[in-house]
């Protein structure tokens, strides 16, 4: 006995060009949908996995230039203006504090750095605080330094690669002509750590001839009030405060306002894959009219040609969404380059990230705008009236 399912696989068969570009628009629009949609839900999940490699949710700097204080923190760089170490005392004294880090940020002209020469920069840490800030760092050699003044310094993987530093080699700072032992080398992490030097605050205090610090890294309490926080140390002065969650907040009203601009492209996709598809089973079904009345006339219901002509659509939802699916999760490394090209200053990690709950959701989407494009197919199909259909045959 034939199915209904098999009878409308041999009807979609019949124009084999006119499914096929159907279903090239169905598996693109998928494409498009799920890849929407995974970049959705990578990107906030990067965002929030490079704030917490951070290892505090807030930075307390000398009053400045907010665009310095915004290039200290996402780009690791140096900023110009310092505060004094007394600070640190006073901010750990707040509730909401769990842990503080005091940091130095310097840089010293290089001129074994490109052409003209570079810009090498240094963080000046406490390695009893600092280390338990970054409790994700791996070593591929070496460990921290002895003390907060031992002539030692922990280099970023790419900070290493670069220089073609091992451990137990020595490297020069710039500028001071001041040799340090390189005493460990960590693992690649993926964010601007891997190219930072890392070196005892209170050496590079004196190497640099300054008692003072540029940062300060606040992590807070677990159920603590962030926002209080803040509210307090903008009382102390000449400070300015950055909060993570506030950088992060900004950063996703702007991927929003370019989510909508994609989701709109997105929908505008799906619009053109579904008239594909009311195109394809309408044809369908004007082109065999006569077959239809034949049926009806052979005791076929209303319903029974309703249900033919929805499983066409059906099956090409089900193949074009399962297909795009596919080729999304084949091509989601060359998407995630993609929006890389397009943003340069995203987190680090995959931005796109498709799970198979995120498969199924874009899947039933894509079928249920199907089975909405293929009602009318269908109805139209099911009134059909027998004799006129054959008569208009003949």
């Amino acid at each position: 006995m034939i199915t209904p399912f098999q009878v409308a696989c041999k009807n979609l068969l019949r124009k084999k060009v006119r499914t096929l570009l159907t279903l090239v628009g169905i598996m693109l629009s998928t494409w498009v949908l799920v890849s929407l949609f995974g970049f959705n839900r990578g990107y906030e999940k990067a965002l929030n996995r490079d704030i917490e490699n951070m290892g505090y949710q807030l930075m307390v700097m000398a009053k400045g230039c907010p665009y310095e204080a915004a290039t200290m923190m996402l780009q690791g760089g140096t900023g110009l203006r310092y505060m004094e170490q007394s600070m640190v005392n006073d901010i750990m004294e707040e509730a909401e504090v769990d842990k503080i880090t005091p940091i130095l940020m310097q840089a010293f002209f290089d001129p074994n750095k490109g052409e003209s020469g570079g810009i090498a920069g240094y963080f000046g840490v406490d390695p009893d605080s600092y280390p338990a800030m970054k409790p994700f760092f791996r070593f591929r050699s070496g460990g921290w330094f002895r003390d907060n003044s031992a002539a030692e310094v922990v280099m970023g993987y790419e900070a290493a690669e670069l220089e073609q530093r091992e451990v137990g080699d020595m490297t020069l700072v710039p500028e001071k002509n001041v040799q340090l032992k390189v005493v460990g080398i960590l693992e690649r992490t993926g964010t601007q750590d891997d190219g930072t030097i890392f070196v005892p605050l209170k050496t590079l205090q004196r190497i640099a001839e300054i008692d003072k610090i540029t940062t300060i890294g606040i992590k807070v309490k677990k159920d603590a009030d962030i926002t209080k926080l803040e509210n307090k140390l903008y009382q102390l002065k000449d400070v300015q405060v950055v909060s993570f969650s506030q950088v992060k907040q900004t950063i996703m009203k702007l991927i929003s306002t370019a989510r909508v601009m994609v989701l709109s492209i997105a929908i505008v996709a799906i619009l053109i894959a579904m008239a594909g598809v009311v195109n394809t089973v309408l044809m369908s079904v004007l082109e065999r009219m006569p077959e239809i009345g034949i049926l009806k006339t052979m005791g076929a219901m209303p319903g029974d040609i309703f249900r033919l002509v929805w499983t066409e659509t059906l099956i090409l939802c089900g193949i074009g969404g399962v297909a795009g699916i596919g080729f999304a999760l084949l091509f989601a490394r060359g998407t995630d380059l993609l929006v890389r090209r397009i943003l340069p200053y995203a987190p680090s990690g995959g931005l796109v990230v498709i799970d198979g709950g995120l498969a199924l959701l874009t899947l039933g989407s894509i079928v249920a705008a199907g089975l909405l494009s293929g009602l009318y197919p269908a109805w139209k199909a099911g009134r059909v009236r027998p004799l006129e259909s054959i008569r208009r045959d003949g």
